[in-house]
């Protein structure tokens, strides 16, 4: 039976997880360029962990330049086998309230700028994301902040935007209105496509800091209360996630949903026509099927 290996990729405000055994910051290349900052590993009740902040220590990275593709990377080549992606976000509901977490299960991409696939000329692929989150991770992630007393929303559509800007007004009322969104953030996408691509479990946690600019009684997006939200949403989420090693477990059987399994019939290349080169930075995400 394979080992668990959890990796968490932390957005705006959590940069590190406390309590880890062995603690130590690893450089890991990348064939697909440098990750955003080395990874932080080490065991936490018995269950190895892997942290990679998403914008690199000190915030150095905007949305549209943190290196999606070398991130995803790096965390399979350590041997990650489920990731929990911990963001920032705005939300489109009342109830949905700044503090509150939201366990996301689908995604409407907006991005534009940014390289979605780690697939291409010379070694085509195409991957299912119908069903972009893992269903047990986000079970496992709901349990956790249950357990922490966090307010919590199982299912929610995660509005993907380029950014680094926010919404304008009309934009906010359109994704709530027209489209049904229920958050929107800037860094899911193309992280959970991508993801998927490698063939690891991915679940998005959704800490809200704000009402996007919709809501009549809060006006637009004040940078300064969202980063004084940041800080609460932080320490919750820390909470969070030391609660999950002994959820998931040490001994990781095969995704019941097939996350693990998402390139068996994926890649539509013929193998004498793939560009050798591309096989080659493929090693890790896709290996198993090439």
């Amino acid at each position: 039976m394979a080992q668990t290996m959890i990796g968490v990729i932390g957005g705006s405000g959590l940069y590190e997880i406390d309590g880890l055994k062995d603690a130590e910051w690893t450089a890991v290349d990348s064939p697909w360029g440098a990750p955003s900052d080395e990874i932080l590993t080490g065991t936490l009740d018995g269950v190895a962990m892997a942290f990679l902040p998403r914008h690199g220590r000190g915030h150095v990275h905007s949305p549209g330049t943190v290196p999606y593709r070398a991130n995803i990377d790096a965390l399979k080549r350590l041997g990650v086998t489920d990731i929990i992606s911990v963001s920032a976000c705005g939300s489109f509901r009342e109830d949905m309230a700044p503090g509150d977490f939201v366990i996301v299960d689908q995604f409407i991409d907006r991005t534009f700028t940014r390289a979605n696939s780690f697939f291409g000329a010379g070694c085509v692929g195409h991957v299912s994301v119908a069903h972009p989150t893992c269903p047990r991770l986000g079970a496992a992630c709901a349990e956790a902040a249950r357990d922490a007393g966090i307010p919590l929303h199982e299912g929610g559509t995660y509005l993907a935007m380029e950014g680094p800007q926010f919404s304008t007004l009309a934009e906010s009322r359109m994704y709530r209105e027209a489209w049904g969104c229920d958050v929107i953030g800037m860094t899911n996408m193309p992280e959970a496509k991508l993801a998927r691509e490698a063939e690891l479990c991915y679940a998005s946690v959704a800490m809200i800091t704000d009402y996007d600019s919709w809501h009549p009684d809060h006006g637009e997006v004040d940078v300064e209360q969202i980063i004084a939200t940041l800080m609460g949403n932080a320490d919750k989420a820390r909470d969070m996630l030391r609660r999950l090693p002994r959820l998931l477990g040490a001994d990781r059987a095969a995704c019941p949903h097939g996350c693990d399994r998402a390139l068996d019939h994926a890649i539509l290349t013929a193998p004498d026509k793939r560009d050798p080169a591309l096989v080659e930075k493929l090693r890790a995400v896709a290996g198993r099927v090439l």
